[in-house]
């Protein structure tokens, strides 16, 4: 990441650590970002990850990149590898090795025997629809377990079983002894450890009993040394829970929990298990894909890591749940590709163009910049011909009205960087009524799209030469889903999935600058929008995905406000 970015604005957060450094409470400031590996990163976790990653940044402190690896059945190397990628590529450093939950089994096993000795667990063996059903409710007090008074050598001796595997899966379950008529649910007697039989990613086949959440989430932090464990908003009712656990073991570290306000963006979901569901289910092309809010398929799709960042900033940090424009992300988008993008002119849908008073088998080469936002980003060599290629849209019959610009029979258009060119006739298809070509003449005193006659040529056509182009694959995204807010009027998410959301055109065709450009290159097509080389290139065959528009609606309603 740029030594020259901005620091993060002020916010609650940031007002707590100053308190802290000022009052002496701490020194040094270490923060983590804890994901689970069941899944692949999404722009929520982006957030999170600017703002723990940031926090250490900006307080020369410390954030640890840890894997809360404590459920085995849903859990993936595959994921493990994906979220590294993706916390590197945002910019972020960890600073050597990632920490993992289950490198502390042992000692989270050890101290789950002193509160079982303290009297303060106990094992038990209702199911979990049973614990759900004694827990209670909002309203309803929960009731004690018939387990719940066993002796404290009965305990040790069932959890000490457990951990050797004498019990079914689902059988037992280590709680911790805390007030079944506690207001807060959550400090009901919560689960600490169950039974779970499958492979661990990292430690195989060591452990059957496995640590619940918030029976691991304070201890990692504890032996990690966080100061500052930053969670989203839904955590804020585990807290006294995260407390008490620590409170149980005065000799551990304590740190102090603070929770946000997650990420909500309109037209798009942000629940791994839903977004695991558009996998499993073929809805969207794997977790990549560019209409997923997957940080590697925002990547694919053209973003990049400056413009995620920036968005993070914007929207801040707050305690207050909200729902965020995606038109905002857009224009951070459109602002950092506007300062980066090559420009490159390619027709997606294409209509021959020839110029009949051009020499047959001339070819000239024009220099077009690589992009006028940048002094020093050099030139190109475009090549001209007799014969282009034009979008089919920047030609009509008839024009349509005064304001039409484009090409149409006696109108007089630009070819950007080379010639002005009138139309003169056009041929179409006598069944189809399809337009098949269209003739022009070209003014050779105009090179260069400019005359020393004075006269006003409003409309700028893009264009490729048909001898050099290059035939491509285009890839058109729009929003996954149709609605703001997926499900809500269904219930069900996948009925507001756009069926329309890609538009696969083959027969498209580029500039030869762009073949030689690698995967992930940003581009702009003149009067397109901006997008992306796609993995999925190939010398014979480029692809490019869509990304953004050029339309900017975000900055025009500022604009009006």
């Amino acid at each position: 990441m740029a030594d020259d970015e901005k620091k993060a604005p002020s916010n609650f957060i940031r007002d707590i650590i100053n308190s802290d450094l000022e009052s002496g409470k701490r020194t040094v400031i270490q923060t983590r970002f804890p994901p689970e590996p069941n899944g692949y990163l999404h722009i929520g976790h982006a957030k999170s990850i600017c703002l723990n990653f940031g926090i250490a940044k900006d307080y020369n402190g410390k954030c640890n990149l840890r894997f809360d690896d404590t459920n085995p059945s849903k859990e993936e190397q595959e994921y493990i590898d994906s979220i590294q990628n993706d916390v590197s590529w945002l910019g972020f450093d960890w600073g050597g090795e990632a920490f993992y939950a289950s490198d502390y089994f042992d000692k989270m096993y050890e101290w789950a025997l002193i509160l079982i000795k303290a009297g303060k667990a106990y094992v038990d063996d209702l199911s979990a629809e049973e614990i759900r059903e004694y827990r209670g409710t909002l309203t309803k007090p929960g009731k004690p377990s018939p387990y719940r008074d066993r002796s404290v050598e009965d305990n040790l001796d069932l959890f000490v079983r457990m951990k050797e595997g004498e019990f079914e899966d689902g059988s037992k379950v280590l709680r911790a002894k805390i007030d079944m008529e506690s207001g807060n649910l959550n400090m009901r007697d919560p689960v600490m450890y169950r039974i779970v039989r499958a492979e661990h990613p990292r430690q195989g086949n060591k452990w059957c009993i496995y640590p619940m959440y918030d029976w691991a989430h304070g201890l990692e932090d504890s032996i990690e040394g966080v100061t500052h464990s930053i969670c989203t908003l839904e955590f804020e009712d585990h807290r006294p829970l995260y407390n008490w656990f620590l409170d149980q073991l005065p000799e551990l570290f304590h740190p102090q929990q603070i929770e946000f306000a997650r990420l909500n963006l309109n037209y798009t979901i942000m629940s791994k298990r839903k977004l695991l569901q558009l996998v499993k289910e073929d809805h969207v092309n794997g977790w990549d894909d560019p209409r997923m809010p997957t940080i590697s398929g925002m990547r694919r799709r053209g973003y990049t890591p400056e413009s995620l960042r920036d968005f993070c900033s914007r929207i801040g940090v707050s305690k207050v749940d909200s729902t965020v424009d995606i038109a905002l992300l857009e224009h951070c988008l459109r602002e950092d590709l506007n300062k980066r993008a090559l420009r490159r002119m390619a027709v997606l849908k294409p209509l021959k163009l020839i110029i009949d008073n051009y020499p047959e088998g001339e070819v000239e080469w024009f220099d077009g910049e690589n992009n006028p936002e940048d002094p020093d980003g050099g030139t190109r060599k475009i090549p001209f011909s007799r014969e282009l290629w034009i979008e089919q849209d920047d030609f009509r019959e008839e024009a349509p009205n005064k304001k039409y610009f484009r090409l149409a029979p006696g109108k007089e258009i630009r070819l950007k960087h080379a010639y002005y060119v009138k139309c003169v006739d056009y041929k179409k298809d006598p069944e189809t009524g399809e337009i098949l070509e269209v003739h022009c003449t070209y003014d050779p005193a105009s090179k260069g799209g400019w005359t020393d006659d004075g006269r006003k040529v409003k409309g700028t056509s893009h264009w490729v030469s048909a001898e050099h182009a290059v035939k491509s694959e285009v890839r058109l995204y729009s929003h996954l889903f149709n609605n703001e807010a997926p499900g809500a009027a269904t219930g069900n998410f996948l009925d507001d999935i756009d069926p329309d959301s890609l538009e696969i055109l083959e027969n498209c065709w580029v500039e030869p600058a762009l073949v030689e450009e690698k995967a992930f290159t940003s581009v702009q097509f003149l009067r397109q929008g901006y997008f992306c080389v796609d993995p999925d290139s190939t010398a014979d065959k480029p692809v490019f995905n869509k990304t953004v528009g050029l339309r900017d609606t975000w900055a025009k309603i500022q604009r009006k406000n």
